[in-house]
């Protein structure tokens, strides 16, 4: 099958990684698959073996996802969202995808529908249309609206064969955060969680013993950095590594370096940061998606911090629900503070270890044998 997967992130990098890893188990089936991506250039994410298309890129003014900038910061104008919309028309005329799958939309990313419109009605017109497909995380920030939740299950009910949920439906079914209609229950398919495969311990050890501080592949996390710049000059024992996301992380993280204390080390995100989180003494960090499957993954103990600006609830649901697990607590913004934070390593730190999870990871995989089957019975 060829399939294009069309994933614009507009904050952190973690709607890009899932599409990534998506595509990476579409190649792994002897597929090929395509990323269409809208958001900003993340170069630490592995892209390997999967082709890649970049519109031009948009970024949200910080948590304001009404209002879109282009990649020199400006208010997007017309001609970019022309532009986008004809780039995508194009490359299903041209590609011809026998899958065609869109991550997040019609859930979200509604400031983008005139060109995801553009795309799908592309797809329909094609002689032989594609299997169409939502693609959507555990756990959704909710519609500020009813009309918003009838929207959405309209353009399902135009467009889509089904909606992929990367979730485990007796962990977390939609209808924590969605509103599942009598016609949208029928088109959902749970996959499993969408996780790369559990990398091996880092050869070198690196990030023996120490807190490891990541705020994700964007700019969002500057509170969660200087409060904890500031927890680690009060906690001079320890060891810490502030892995810094979003743009110019290199020249930030430098800048900071020059007067970090000598158990302090500041440095972009890295791509074997995974590996690291297995030697880790805890971890600190946002509990977005794939953040939190990490942690799931590795076992490592850790505190999070939700991101909650804009009024955003689907990170403190995800924290909360993982809370309940040994080693894990959950610090608000509201509450954030060097001294709380000190404290919450200490509890996590103390708590008896929790053994790295194996199973319930495999939504990949389920993806790429659900769409064959779909997309079987279509011919």
């Amino acid at each position: 099958m060829k399939v294009s997967i069309v994933v614009t992130h507009l904050l952190g990098t973690g709607h890009l990684a899932r599409a990534l890893t998506l595509a990476r188990a579409f190649v792994a089936g002897g597929h090929s698959a395509t990323v269409i991506s809208g958001g900003m250039h993340a170069p630490h994410l592995d892209g390997k073996g999967v082709e890649q298309v970049q519109l031009p890129p948009l970024r949200s003014d910080g948590a304001d996802f009404a209002q879109l900038l282009d990649q020199s910061g400006h208010i997007a104008g017309d001609a970019i969202f022309s532009a986008r919309s004809a780039m995508l028309a194009e490359h299903v005329q041209t590609a011809q995808p026998d899958v065609l799958i869109t991550e997040l939309f019609p859930f979200g990313r509604r400031t983008l529908t005139a060109e995801f419109v553009a795309l799908l009605e592309a797809a329909h017109r094609l002689p032989r249309r594609p299997l169409i497909c939502a693609s959507i995380r555990d756990i959704l920030a909710p519609p500020s609206k009813p009309a918003k939740a009838d929207r959405t299950d309209d353009l399902i009910e135009r467009f889509y064969d089904t909606v992929l949920v990367h979730a485990d439906a007796d962990v977390t079914p939609l209808s924590l955060s969605w509103p599942v209609s009598d016609r949208l229950v029928g088109k959902l398919h749970y996959t499993g969680y969408v996780a790369p495969p559990p990398p091996l311990p880092h050869p070198g050890r690196l990030g023996q013993s120490e807190i490891i501080v990541s705020a994700g592949g964007g700019d969002v996390g500057a509170k969660v950095f200087d409060t904890c710049l500031a927890a680690a000059k009060r906690d001079p024992k320890r060891r810490w590594r502030l892995l810094l996301g979003g743009r110019d992380a290199a020249t930030k993280s430098a800048r900071l370096m020059r007067t970090a204390p000598a158990n302090i080390t500041i440095e972009p995100a890295r791509p074997d940061f995974r590996q690291m989180l297995y030697h880790a003494a805890a971890s600190v960090s946002l509990c977005g998606y794939n953040t939190a499957l990490d942690v799931l993954q590795s076992g490592v103990r850790a505190v999070f911090i939700p991101f909650d600006a804009g009024n955003e609830v689907e990170q403190g649901l995800r924290a909360d629900a993982l809370a309940e697990l040994t080693g894990i607590a959950v610090l608000r913004n509201a509450e954030l503070t060097p001294d709380a934070l000190l404290g919450a390593l200490d509890r996590v730190v103390s708590d008896s270890p929790r053994a790295p999870r194996t199973t319930g990871f495999d939504g990949a995989i389920e993806t790429v044998r659900w769409t064959e089957t779909m997309r079987k019975a279509m011919q």
